[in-house]
């Protein structure tokens, strides 16, 4: 995954791409999605290693 697929407004860490990129490929954008609206629920600009391993604990991963 290039950095073309994070040109939305929240910006992403080099360790929240990396945990994004271990992700299968075929629930990637869904997880993306999910993890940004956690983001956006929080009032973050950044998407951090943090808040990506947040989202898979609460979404059962």
């Amino acid at each position: 995954m290039d950095d073309s697929n994070f040109t939305d407004a929240l910006q992403w860490t080099t360790e929240a791409k990396a945990k994004l990129k271990n992700i299968p490929f075929f629930v990637r954008a869904q997880a993306k999605a999910r993890i940004e609206q956690l983001a956006r629920q929080a009032e973050q600009d950044v998407v951090t290693a943090d808040l990506v391993e947040q989202a898979r604990l609460e979404f059962g991963q």
